[in-house]
């Protein structure tokens, strides 16, 4: 059941707030707050810290790793354009899984207590604060621990040789999405592809949410139909 009467303190921790939202929080979380503040979502000053991340953090973390699995492969002898390819490929698997994960896991429906908490979490926090600065990327501590099972999944379906240098690929295109994502919210591109990319981001946000889940790339959203209608990118 839902608590008609319930409405979140915005002056207060959100995190453990919205689940009481029941049914109400798909409505409540698509009504944007456009401003740059950053809410509080935790009473524990630790665990609000590691909702914050500043964009730079993401190269500055992921790039050295990126570096040295790729190194991997070619210390364990892949030809260079071999590893090219393949890198190029990781980054190509990671604009699936940029849609993928987009679409089906951080447009989720829920209305359960613990449901719209962990939704919120992941992507709600940020349509409901779109120009949230510290929290457009993800969190190096949360972004891990989705990466272990990649990984993981990653070595054992693809042979040891070129593991490393597709892995790699991927969290490259990751950090691609992530300083790209950022750049759509607080940019201001005025022509070619960033400005048809941040069009698009921008409708998704703002007038349909269930269309243009693609971030570093349109390509997916054009393959699987879910590209925001010319109607709505004509008033954007």
């Amino acid at each position: 059941m839902v608590d008609q009467a319930f409405k979140v303190d915005l002056s207060k921790p959100l995190v453990f707030q919205v689940g009481h939202l029941g049914e109400a929080y798909e409505q409540w979380v698509h009504q944007p707050i456009v401003t740059r503040e950053t809410p509080r979502f935790f009473e524990n000053d630790f665990m609000e810290f590691l909702t914050r991340t500043a964009w730079w953090v993401i190269p500055l973390v992921w790039l050295p790793i990126v570096s040295w699995f790729v190194s991997l492969s070619v210390n364990l002898g892949l030809p260079p354009n071999h590893v090219a390819a393949t890198v190029f490929a990781g980054v190509l698997l990671w604009t699936l899984l940029e849609y993928s994960l987009h679409r089906f896991l951080f447009h989720m429906k829920t209305k359960s207590y613990w449901g719209n908490t962990i939704h919120y979490l992941l992507h709600g926090c940020h349509h409901k604060h779109p120009m949230d600065g510290l929290r457009l990327v993800f969190p190096p501590a949360a972004a891990a621990i989705l990466a272990v099972p990649l990984w993981n999944t990653i070595k054992i379906l693809t042979p040891a040789l070129y593991a490393p240098a597709l892995f790699g690929g991927g969290l490259l295109g990751y950090v691609m999405y992530d300083c790209t994502h950022y750049y759509l919210h607080h940019g201001k591109p005025l022509k070619g592809v960033s400005h048809e990319l941040k069009r698009n981001h921008m409708d998704h946000h703002f007038r349909i949410q269930d269309k243009g889940f693609g971030i570093t790339s349109n390509f997916w959203d054009r393959v699987f139909g879910t590209l925001p209608p010319k109607s709505a990118k004509k008033n954007s």
